[in-house]
């Protein structure tokens, strides 16, 4: 009789064993457990995501200088506070804080200075844009944007131009400084008409 409760007994424990084994697997089975497959998938996903990001900053260089001579002889020599390159024409340079000063075989200077710029270091072409500033003798230049032409050796002045000088104050729509020549068109998109034809190495407006 003793022998036989003994045997339930072992029987119940058994079968309580198992029930308990069968509820704990029942119930952590639920609960979704990370795999060494799916770990490393989410660290290559971030990997590419700091790749992005990282691609999306550019090399910037700070103070650079670009020194030369255009197609007449004349010396240049082009500052940048910040610049970088175009990632698909790296001869395009991308710049900021911007200043150039041109050099002429008769010994007068032009300055001129913008908040941005862009220079090809192939074929010498400048781009000025905001705030763009240039003085040549005694005459001061005021615009938007400007371009230098090193094949055509013009410096075009446009968009809300201003010149300041001895004489007085001029509005215009577009200036066209002949480097070669020392000669400055004003241009008026009112008539089509050139207004002035003006020498500046005269030293008048």
């Amino acid at each position: 009789m003793i022998e036989r409760k003994k045997k339930i007994l072992l029987i119940q424990l058994t079968l309580l064993f198992f029930g308990v084994a069968m509820i704990y697997g029942t119930y952590y089975s639920k609960t979704p457990k990370m795999s060494d497959e799916s770990k490393t998938g989410i660290k290559n996903k971030k990997i590419e995501e700091e790749s992005e990001s990282s691609s999306d900053q550019k090399d910037v260089f700070f103070n650079i200088e670009y020194a030369g001579s255009d197609l007449t002889g004349n010396r240049y020599i082009l500052k940048s506070e910040e610049a970088f390159l175009d990632e698909l024409k790296p001869e395009i340079v991308y710049m900021k804080k911007v200043n150039a000063t041109f050099y002429f075989k008769d010994n007068t200077k032009l300055y001129v200075w913008s908040d941005k710029g862009i220079y090809n270091n192939k074929t010498l072409d400048m781009k000025f844009e905001d705030n763009v500033k240039a003085n040549y003798l005694n005459n001061e230049l005021f615009a938007e944007k400007a371009d230098y032409s090193n094949r055509q050796s013009f410096l075009t002045i446009y968009e809300k131009v201003r010149v300041n000088n001895e004489t007085g104050n001029l509005i215009a729509d577009k200036l066209l400084f002949d480097v070669k020549n020392k000669k400055l068109d004003i241009t008026s998109f009112k008539d089509g008409a050139i207004n002035a034809n003006i020498k500046l190495n005269e030293k008048r407006f």
